[in-house]
């Protein structure tokens, strides 16, 4: 499994692929924590659409998630990492955007 996690994400040493899955892992867990407070500042409600909760989620927490990586990222070593995987993140997305030129 590390070998092909090498060899996809680019790495050389095993230690940066643990680093990695840990950055995932504690932005991951961290979103969670957060969601919640989130959810019951905004009042929402197991009552509450379930498509204003993704719109809520889209605009505050995937972008939140995507921070907490960067910022675990630099605080584990792995931030050149993490800062390449978001640029391809804003360039697709960017792509999806825009008017086929």
């Amino acid at each position: 499994m590390f070998k092909r996690l090498k060899e996809k994400w680019g790495i050389k040493r095993n230690i940066d692929i643990v680093l990695i899955l840990i950055c995932f892992s504690l932005a991951g867990s961290s979103v969670v924590f957060i969601k919640g407070y989130y959810f019951q500042f905004l009042g929402f409600s197991e009552q509450t659409p379930v498509w204003l909760k993704t719109v809520a989620y889209l605009l505050f927490i995937f972008p939140a998630y995507q921070f907490m990586l960067l910022g675990y990222g630099i605080l584990l070593g792995q931030y050149q990492f993490f800062l390449a995987k978001e640029k391809a993140l804003i360039s697709r997305i960017r792509r999806l955007f825009s008017s086929g030129k």
